[in-house]
């Protein structure tokens, strides 16, 4: 303890209801979001559940987004970029060889036409970006 006499002591106040005040301040205040420019768009549906088509389907959309094949969300344009579609392809070639023999059919035949999209779709860009240098 201190040997200070008790009533110069310094008190330690405890505000019990802090915690509600700050969660009513924040409800009754408007959220500020970082903006890109756009309005946000409210979600069109209900997610899909997380299975491991989704999550392939999520994949290919990224590699053919980094293969200029579909717009860039943020930039709403074409962009190419080869090293990010081969790490994408490369992660779908790894989930695939990690989750052999624990896939349904229906699962495997997502893998190999998602894969053989992306590398026909890479080879086609990567032979377009070296003839045009």
């Amino acid at each position: 303890m201190s040997d200070e006499p008790k009533d110069q002591q310094k008190k330690i106040i405890i505000d019990e209801d802090w915690k509600a005040r700050v969660e009513a301040e924040r409800d009754s205040s408007p959220r500020q979001r970082p903006t890109t420019g756009k309005s946000a768009q409210p979600a069109a549906g209900p997610l899909l559940p997380p299975t491991l088509t989704v999550l392939a389907s999520s994949l290919y959309l990224q590699g053919m987004i980094a293969l200029g094949l579909l717009p860039n969300p943020m930039t709403d344009e074409p962009e190419v970029q080869l090293d990010q579609a081969r790490y994408t392809i490369d992660t779908l070639e790894m989930l695939q060889q990690k989750t052999e023999g624990n896939r349904t059919p229906e699962e495997s035949k997502e893998f190999e036409q998602v894969l053989h999209e992306l590398r026909m779709a890479y080879l086609a860009v990567q032979q377009e970006t070296t003839s045009e240098k």
